[in-house]
C-alpha cells in the first residue's frame, strides 16, 4: 500500500452542478410556430370562407385583347356555357340593371358588353368561363354585382381583397422561422449556459458563508465530541491488540481504525489477512461486529507476547469519515514526517487535532515548534505538552537523505517528541527536522515538505485526504 508520497489524490466527485439548457423550449416554439403557420395556409380570416349558398355562377367579360380580338356578347356567353345560344335572354334577365365597377349596367339584351363585368348565370352553367363569386347583391335584382375572389367589408358592398397563403409559401416560411431557431439556439447556447453558470456562482456566493457557518458548526462538534469520548479510544487500543505479534506468529501491521456502536474496521496491508470473526470488506478492510469475540483478550493473555506494541502505537483520531465514525491512524507508522498540504487553514485545524489527541494519551510529551515559511498560520501546542526550545543552530545536523516514496508498512516508530513545523520549511527548518527525526522523534508539517513520508491533503470544505487510506475525513475545528 503506497503512501501517496508525491502525488495529488483523486477526490471523490462533488454534487455539482453542470446546469444545461434544455432543448424542450426551442421545441415546443417551433411546434407552436408550425401550427399557427399551417392554420394560417388552411384558413382565411374569420368570416371570410363564404357558404355554398352565398356562391353563384358568374362570367367574366374579358379584354378583347385576351380573347383574339373578338368581345363576348349575351349569346356567345350563352352558347359557352350553357351550351344554347338562345338561351342569352336568360343571362340579361339575371343582370338586368345591375351596376358594374366601372358604373355602367346593362339595360337591354343588345347593349355592348364592357371588359370586366361580371354577370351572373344559370346554376346549370359549366365550362372553362364559369367561375364561383359570393353573392354581394342580396338575390336576384340587387343593384351589385357578385364579388370574384373578394368579400364583402359591410361598409355598403364595397370589395376588399382576400388575405390567402399558398401551401407552398406558408411551408417555405416556416423552414426559415426553424432555420432562423436552430441558429439562434445553437449561438446562444453557450451564452445561455454562461449566464445561468454565472448565475448559479452568484446564488452559492450568497449561501456560502451560511454554509461555512454550518460546517464550522458541524466540525467544532466533533471537536467536542472528541474531547468527551474515551471510550471508542479504549475499543480502537483493544481492537490493535488482536493483531499484535504472538509466540506463534508474526504481528500484522494496523494503518488505521474505524470505531462505531456496530463494530470495528482496521485497514491492513494489502497482503495481510484476517481470522474469523474479522470479515473481509476489500482488499485493505476488515470488518469485526462489536458482539464478536476479539482474536485475543486485550492487554494481554495466552499467546500474546507483544504488550509493547499497545504501549509502541501512538492512535490519534484524524477526524470522522462519511458515516460519522471517528477514525484513528498510528502515528507511530508514519516512519518520520506527515506533510499536510493544501488549504492552510484546514491543514492547521488538522495539525491542531492531532496535537491535541497526543495531549490526551501521551501527556508530557516533548514538543518543539519550527516556524517555516513567513505567511505561516499560528500553531498553539496544548498546556499538557512539555514544549522545549529550537535546537541551536550550531547542533543542527546535515538533513538525512529523502527516502522517497515508502511503503505504509514502514518499520514502525515509537513516538517520542513531536518536531511541529509551521509552514513550508526552508532549508535551515528542513535541516532540523531532519535532525530531529534522525534521532527518532517524529515530524508533522503543516505544508509540503521533501522530506515527508505521508502527505495528507486539506481543502477548503474543512476535508483531508489520506490517500495511502483512500480516505477523506472530516477535520475537527
Amino acid at each position: 500500500m503506497s503512501n501517496g508520497a508525491g502525488r495529488v489524490p483523486e477526490h471523490r466527485p462533488r454534487t455539482a452542478a453542470a446546469h444545461r439548457i434544455p432543448h424542450a423550449p426551442w421545441y415546443a416554439l417551433t411546434a407552436l410556430l408550425a401550427a399557427c403557420l399551417v392554420a394560417l395556409g388552411t384558413a382565411g380570416p374569420a368570416g371570410a370562407a363564404p357558404s355554398a349558398d352565398d356562391l353563384v355562377k358568374v362570367f367574366v367579360v374579358q379584354d378583347p385583347a385576351q380573347t383574339g380580338g373578338q368581345l363576348a356578347t349575351l349569346r356567345s356567353i350563352a352558347a359557352t356555357t350553357l351550351g344554347d345560344a338562345a338561351r342569352a335572354d336568360e343571362v340579361f334577365q339575371l343582370n338586368r340593371g345591375q351596376a358594374q365597377q366601372d358604373g355602367s349596367a346593362l339595360g337591354s339584351p343588345g347593349d355592348q358588353l364592357h371588359p370586366g363585368w361580371i354577370l351572373r348565370l344559370p346554376r346549370d352553367a359549366s365550362g372553362p368561363g364559369v367561375q364561383l363569386a359570393k353573392d354581394t347583391g342580396g338575390g336576384d335584382g340587387a343593384s351589385t354585382p357578385p364579388a370574384v375572389g373578394t368579400s364583402s367589408s359591410g361598409t355598403g358592398g364595397a370589395p376588399s381583397k382576400v388575405l390567402t397563403v399558398p401551401l407552398g409559401a406558408a411551408l417555405a416560411l416556416l423552414g426559415a422561422i426553424l432555420l432562423a431557431l436552430i441558429t439562434a439556439g445553437i449561438v446562444a447556447r453557450r451564452k445561455v449556459r454562461t449566464a445561468a453558470g454565472a448565475v448559479g456562482r452568484g446564488v452559492r456566493a450568497l449561501g456560502a458563508p451560511v454554509r461555512r457557518r454550518r460546517r464550522l458548526a458541524q466540525r467544532q462538534a466533533v471537536s467536542r465530541r472528541f474531547e468527551a469520548d474515551g471510550h471508542s479510544v479504549q475499543r480502537a487500543y483493544n481492537a490493535l491488540g488482536e493483531f499484535g505479534e504472538t509466540d506463534r506468529e508474526p504481528g500484522k501491521p494496523v494503518h488505521a481504525l474505524g470505531v462505531d456502536d456496530a463494530g470495528v474496521t482496521v485497514w491492513l496491508s494489502a497482503s495481510d489477512t484476517a481470522d474469523a470473526p474479522w470479515a473481509n470488506v476489500d482488499g485493505t478492510r476488515w470488518r469485526r461486529p462489536a458482539d464478536a469475540p476479539g482474536l485475543r483478550a486485550s492487554g494481554g493473555g495466552p499467546g500474546v507476547t507483544s504488550q509493547s506494541v499497545l504501549t509502541t502505537a501512538c492512535l490519534v483520531r484524524a477526524g470522522t469519515d462519511m458515516a460519522d465514525r471517528p477514525v484513528f491512524v498510528d502515528l507511530s507508522r508514519l516512519d518520520g514526517v506527515l506533510s499536510v498540504g493544501g488549504d492552510r487553514a484546514v491543514a492547521r485545524d488538522v495539525v491542531q487535532n492531532l496535537l491535541a489527541e497526543i495531549c490526551r494519551t501521551r501527556p508530557n510529551l516533548p514538543v518543539t515548534v519550527v516556524r517555516g515559511s513567513a505567511d505561516a498560520l499560528p500553531l498553539a501546542v496544548p498546556p499538557n505538552l512539555r514544549q522545549i526550545p529550537r535546537t541551536a543552530s550550531s547542533t543542527v545536523a546535515k538533513p538525512f537523505p529523502s527516502h522517497g516514496t515508502v511503503r505504509a508498512a514502514a518499520s514502525r516508530r515509537p513516538v517520542r517528541g513531536l518536531v511541529v513545523v509551521s509552514g513550508t520549511p526552508g532549508p535551515r527548518e528542513a535541516a532540523e527536522l531532519a535532525a530531529l527525526c534522525s534521532v527518532g522523534w517524529t515530524g508533522l508539517v503543516c505544508g509540503e515538505t521533501q522530506e515527508a513520508h505521508w502527505r495528507w491533503y486539506a481543502d477548503g470544505e474543512g476535508h483531508v485526504d489520506i490517500p495511502v487510506l483512500d480516505l477523506q475525513l472530516t477535520v475537527p475545528a
